[in-house]
C-alpha cells in the first residue's frame, strides 16, 4: 500500500483533540491530521521521530497526515484509514495463502440494518465475513496488543459476526500489527474486558482470528507474515 505522498520526517511535539498533532520539521511547527483515534499508547512521547505525508489539495485545511511513529524498537503505522487498504492489497494479490485464491471480494459489505463489514469474500459458494483492526500497542517485547482503549465499535463488530455465523456465514476478524517488532499477538484483556469477553464467546462460534505483521519502506506499508495469536 503506498503512502499518497513521499514521506516527510520530523520531532513529535504533542497530540490533541484526538485528531491533531503537533511535529516539528525543520524547526519549523506545524499542526497535521492525526489519522488514529485510540489511546496511541506508548507512542505518543514527546521527541518521538515522526513521518508524515503532505496533500496539497486546496481544499484540505490540515496539509500533512501523520503515517508512522518510530519508537526505541520499531515503526508504528498510526493511519487506520489505510489499513483495510494494506489488507485488501495482499488479499487481492492472492499473498495470503489463509484465505486461497481466486476470491470474490467486495468492500463494506452491508448486513441487516446497522452494520457494514469491512469486507464479504466468497469462494466454492462459501461465504465470509471478515472485519479488520490496526493493531499499534505493543507492552511486553515482541507482542502486539489490542485494543489500546475500550473499543464499543469493537464490540459491535464482534457481536454482529456472532449473528453472521449463526445464519451460516463463516467469520473472521484479522489484526493487521503495524509495527516490525512482535512475533506475538494478544487480547489486552485489563483494558477491556467486555471486548475479550465478546471475542471469546466469538470463537466458540466458529470466529477464526488472523494475525499479521507489516513490513515498511519508504513508499508503502504491507503485509509481512503471520504472527502467533496468544489464546484468551
Amino acid at each position: 500500500m503506498k503512502f499518497e505522498s513521499e514521506l516527510i520526517s520530523g520531532t513529535l511535539i504533542k497530540r490533541y483533540k484526538r485528531f491533531f498533532v503537533d511535529i516539528k520539521i525543520n524547526n519549523i511547527n506545524i499542526t497535521a491530521h492525526c489519522p488514529n483515534t485510540g489511546s496511541m499508547m506508548g507512542l505518543l512521547k514527546k521527541g518521538n521521530k515522526v513521518w508524515v505525508t503532505k496533500n496539497d489539495n486546496p481544499k484540505r485545511k490540515l496539509k500533512y497526515t501523520l503515517q508512522i511513529i518510530e519508537t526505541a524498537s520499531s515503526k508504528v503505522g498510526v493511519n487506520t484509514l489505510i489499513t483495510n487498504n494494506i489488507f485488501y492489497e495482499a488479499l487481492s494479490e492472492n499473498k495470503l495463502k489463509f484465505f486461497g485464491k481466486d476470491l470474490t471480494i467486495k468492500r463494506e459489505q452491508k448486513f441487516g440494518k446497522n452494520t457494514r463489514f469491512d469486507f464479504f469474500i466468497e469462494k466454492n459458494k462459501k461465504k465470509s465475513f471478515v472485519e479488520v483492526k490496526n493493531v499499534t500497542l505493543l507492552r511486553k517485547k515482541g507482542i502486539a496488543e489490542f485494543p489500546d482503549a475500550e473499543t464499543l465499535r469493537g464490540s459491535k463488530h464482534l457481536k454482529e459476526l456472532i449473528e453472521a455465523s449463526k445464519k451460516g456465514f463463516n467469520i473472521y476478524i484479522v489484526y493487521v500489527v503495524q509495527r516490525e517488532d512482535c512475533d506475538y499477538f494478544s487480547i489486552a484483556k485489563d483494558i477491556d474486558k467486555e471486548y475479550a469477553k465478546l471475542l471469546t464467546e466469538a470463537v466458540k462460534k466458529k470466529l477464526k482470528i488472523v494475525c499479521f505483521d507489516c513490513k515498511f519502506t519508504s513508499k508503502g506499508i504491507s503485509i509481512n507474515k503471520c504472527l502467533k495469536f496468544l489464546k484468551l
